[in-house]
């Protein structure tokens, strides 16, 4: 069975998982946007996964709405998670400097 993801805008940046996927796995979209991506890294059910290459600093979108900002560069297929990404919620000052 080939894993999925799920998207919810045509133009997101990341999907979630709707299953535990291995590195090298074939993905497959499901939602708004569709096609498949291959993962860089194993990655956990209801993680996000990169759709398109995102720069380190760049607004990281889903379903219409900023979900984070990339702390590093990431690579389509990569994992996007706490190590790589900062919520757009986060209000420390160091986020906001």
């Amino acid at each position: 069975m080939t894993p999925i993801a799920h998207t919810v805008g045509a133009d997101d940046m990341v999907a979630y998982l709707l299953a535990d996927v291995a590195a090298g796995a074939e993905i497959s979209l499901q939602g708004a946007a569709t096609g498949a991506v291959t993962a860089q890294d194993a990655i956990s059910v209801f993680h996000k996964i990169a759709l398109r290459p995102i720069r380190a600093g760049e607004t990281v979108w889903r379903g219409g709405w900023p979900i984070g900002r990339a702390t590093a560069d990431i690579g389509a297929g990569a994992h996007v998670h706490t190590h790589n990404l900062v919520s757009a919620h986060a209000t420390t000052s160091k986020e906001s400097k």
